[in-house]
């Protein structure tokens, strides 16, 4: 299997001649995208690790065409936030893209996404307001407004997200049931290291100390979680539990919050489908994580 980058002119790919195309324009991801009886859509920042080829993996079956984007999109990060210094490692990622068979890689810079001022922009409900939209103030109305241009460039007709962004897939699902899109999506279960820490592209951020940290975040989430499938109702005493243990440690947590699953709202007597939500500073480092509960 070879690599080629795709440009509008470039000729078909026939069926005996695979390539995966790395394209950099709407107008020749298009035309690339013209022959392909359907496709199911990726959408990646780079910097891949297992988890995002976990995501392939469950894509590829879904579709004659797998389509993955890499696009570092300003509109989600905050002023403060790692826009600047987030890992960008495009060979590596697409070294990896293609040994995952992945057909179509698709790698705009700014300008083809924003050719001009984004001045409509998708506004998620109060949804958007809450717990990681509390402390990244516009962060989901950037994601929603990306996903909604890059799934009108690729017109999927599925598109995976991994549960660790728990939020993040609420609000998208949400925005394209209410905007009636031809889109399902697929969620996937958080990939893990061994020792239990969500992976994520920003885990290289840790220090050495830090990473042998790390894990306590999921093993403090998942006693949280046998307390409530122990019938535990003292919500916000867990929650307390566990940003004292973490900050007893060193860590800064933002929230850790026991919510319902259908619209992290608090949840009433006898919700039997929980997720415990958490995301705290560790260093100079963001760490997010989450688990469902299924009481009953």
């Amino acid at each position: 299997m070879g690599c080629r980058v795709s440009f509008f002119e470039s000729p078909p790919t026939t069926d005996t001649d695979k390539f995966m195309d790395i394209i950099h324009s709407v107008e020749a991801l298009r035309e690339r995208l013209k022959r392909e009886p359907n496709n199911v859509f990726v959408p990646t920042m780079g910097n891949l690790h297992k988890g995002h080829i976990e995501l392939i993996n469950i894509a590829k079956p879904r579709a004659a065409c797998t389509v993955v984007s890499i696009f570092v999109n300003r509109l989600q990060f905050g002023p403060r936030e790692d826009f600047d210094r987030y890992p960008r490692t495009l060979k590596a990622d697409c070294d990896n893209l293609e040994a995952a068979g992945v057909d179509v890689v698709f790698v705009p810079d700014e300008r083809e996404i924003y050719p001009e001022p984004q001045t409509y922009i998708v506004e998620p409900p109060d949804l958007q307001h809450i717990l990681d939209g509390a402390i990244r103030p516009g962060h989901f109305r950037g994601v929603a407004t990306v996903v909604l241009k890059l799934f009108n460039m690729v017109m999927p007709h599925s598109a995976i997200f991994g549960k660790k962004d728990y939020q993040q897939c609420l609000v998208l699902n949400n925005m394209v049931r209410q905007l009636a899109l031809p889109i399902e999506i697929i969620l996937a279960e958080t990939v893990r290291a061994k020792d239990g820490l969500a992976l994520s592209s920003r885990n290289s951020y840790l220090t050495t100390g830090e990473r042998q940290e790390a894990p306590r975040l999921y093993r403090l989430l998942g006693k949280s979680r046998q307390e409530l499938l122990n019938g535990a109702v003292d919500y916000q005493r867990i929650e307390l539990d566990v940003m004292a243990d973490l900050a007893h440690h060193g860590w800064k947590p933002d929230y850790v919050a026991v919510r319902r699953q259908s619209d992290l709202l608090p949840p009433v007597n006898g919700e039997k489908k929980l997720v415990v939500l958490a995301a705290a500073r560790l260093g100079k480092t963001r760490l997010i994580d989450n688990v469902e509960v299924t009481r009953g």
